[in-house]
């Protein structure tokens, strides 16, 4: 049932593209009615299977509350959408919703606390997420503030270092009593905006050294914390919107080779880089300790096969950190491969569209900030899916909308809350002049 779902929930999204280009004659709102609908009817199978003890013949009460919660939450949100958020892109929502709706059922069926957490996490980050409009209407050149967002970068990764707790190897939470964020995912935006207001005029040999230095230094204070998979996103970045700016191959081609050295460095210098190299390379040499996560990961994919073990019939909790860095080795063990797959292709429809939103804006600026969000939002992506299948060595960051995380759950619903800004921006200009968007 869940493969039919997402396979029908990719279709009506694949539809929604090619009406776009006139290739098709379903109408947009049909694609999208459909698609949510079909969110809904994951949502409710789900918790009904969650929630249904065969022991007892009867139904949890907690775990139907929160399937409860979680639905309303659906119900409410697209509504909050349409209203806020006017000619945004719906099929960007849609997929942020299946996505969200996935990590929480999974949490649920990990650990109830964790999915009511995440639960609460998602209300606010969209809560927030509602008033973007109000606030760049309020303070619409964001652009003035440069200096301010690497300044406040700094201070927020440098305040790590100093009051930064020790978690899986890295040094990138912060404790304020039982509050925890990783102050990483908040210089994320202010990486992007600064980047982006740089780059927004011509970029001068200074202005190229300046951002080039202060972008390093970033990458090496995230590496000194042992936060190997932010450093990666935040290079990656930079490098794609220096990329954006001045389309110069030289310029890209050296700063990956000079990424590349780097790296050979970091596994020298770093213990635990050798210990995740050697755990990708051959986890079952060192199975009892540095390869135990990634080889319980590949047990738990291979047991679910094709069409997966089946919801609640697996044993996702035999993975360490599961909640977080290996939640889709557990979507992958009960719902399957082609599931996961389907998964995956919806994080592509949404980078897809993201990209679209920056081809056609008309303001430098503003597609600058678009493709910067969506770049960073699909490295992360590419860099814990490769991790948790043994593509590439696993580094340890969270998978957008799905993971368990408060402060990557709130940053990544302003994220797309900000590029569906964009996309209602660039479709009010269009219709004020006429044009096709």
């Amino acid at each position: 049932m869940f493969i039919i779902y997402i396979t029908l929930f990719i279709y009506n999204g694949v539809v929604f593209i090619l009406d776009e280009f006139a290739l098709t004659k379903k109408e947009h709102r049909n694609a999208i009615f459909s698609g949510r609908t079909l969110i809904v009817l994951m949502h409710i199978t789900a918790f009904i299977i969650l929630s249904y003890d065969r022991e007892t013949i009867s139904f949890n009460n907690e775990t139907l509350l929160i399937g409860v919660l979680g639905l309303a939450f659906i119900m409410v949100a697209n509504f909050l959408a349409n209203k806020f958020y006017r000619n945004s892109c719906p099929l960007i929502w849609n997929c942020v919703f299946f996505l969200l709706d996935l990590g929480l059922i999974m949490l649920q069926r990990l650990d109830s606390m964790l999915a009511f957490k995440q639960l609460v996490w998602i209300v606010l980050g969209f809560f927030i997420a509602m008033w973007i409009p109000t606030i760049i209407s309020i303070i619409p050149r964001f652009e003035m503030f440069e200096k301010l967002y690497i300044v406040l970068g700094y201070l927020l990764i440098l305040s790590t270092l100093v009051l930064g707790r020790r978690e899986y190897g890295s040094i990138n939470w912060i404790y304020i009593g039982s509050f925890g964020f990783q102050p990483s995912e908040i210089v994320k935006f202010l990486f992007i905006f600064y980047l982006a207001s740089v780059f927004r005029k011509k970029v001068e040999f200074k202005e190229l050294i300046v951002t080039g230095v202060l972008s390093a230094g970033i990458v090496i204070l995230l590496v000194m914390q042992k936060d190997l998979g932010s450093a990666l996103i935040f290079f990656f970045t930079y490098m794609i919107m220096l990329y954006i700016a001045t389309s110069n191959e030289w310029l890209f081609f050296g700063g990956m080779c000079a990424a590349s050295f780097a790296s050979v460095i970091a596994y020298n210098l770093f213990d635990h880089v050798k210990v995740r190299v050697a755990a990708w390379k051959d986890p079952w040499s060192d199975i009892d300790f540095g390869g135990y996560q990634i080889a319980q990961s590949l047990f738990a994919i291979s047991t679910g096969g094709l069409l997966g073990s089946g919801l609640t019939k697996g044993m996702p909790t035999s993975i360490p950190v599961v909640s977080k860095d290996f939640i889709f080795a557990a979507i992958l063990e009960e719902f399957g491969t082609i599931f996961g797959v389907g998964v995956i292709l919806i994080f592509v429809l949404l980078f897809a569209r993201g990209m679209i939103i920056a081809f056609y804006s008309q303001r430098r600026y503003y597609a600058l900030l678009a493709s910067g969000f969506i770049a960073m939002m699909a490295f992360q992506t590419f860099i814990i899916i490769g991790g948790v299948i043994k593509l590439i060595p696993l580094t340890g960051v969270t998978m957008p909308f799905v993971s368990y995380g408060g402060s990557s759950i709130v940053v990544s619903i302003i994220t797309i809350g900000l590029i569906q800004w964009l996309c209602g921006y660039q479709q009010t200009l269009a219709e004020e002049g006429g044009a096709v968007y």
